[in-house]
């Protein structure tokens, strides 16, 4: 477990995440993270939420959709 502290930067306010959990993470400066509610608080993830469901929805479709799509290749 990892206390964070807030602290001013600039006119906002942000946590410093020490470097253990960066490397945990695999982030560097510049990259993104998400921040997601989940049922038992919130959750620091690398990986979009919406463009995984996004991604699951497509893939449905592309299964079902297969024939057609190999038609529209061509």
């Amino acid at each position: 477990m990892h206390t964070l502290k807030l602290t001013q930067i600039g006119n906002s306010v942000g946590v410093i995440l020490p470097k253990e959990v960066l490397a945990k993470l695999d982030v560097s400066k510049g990259d993104e993270i998400y921040l997601t509610e989940s049922p038992d608080g919130l959750r620091i993830t690398v990986h979009n939420p919406e463009f995984e469901a996004q991604m699951k929805a497509a893939r449905e479709i592309m299964k079902d959709r297969r024939a057609v799509l190999r038609e529209l290749a061509k």
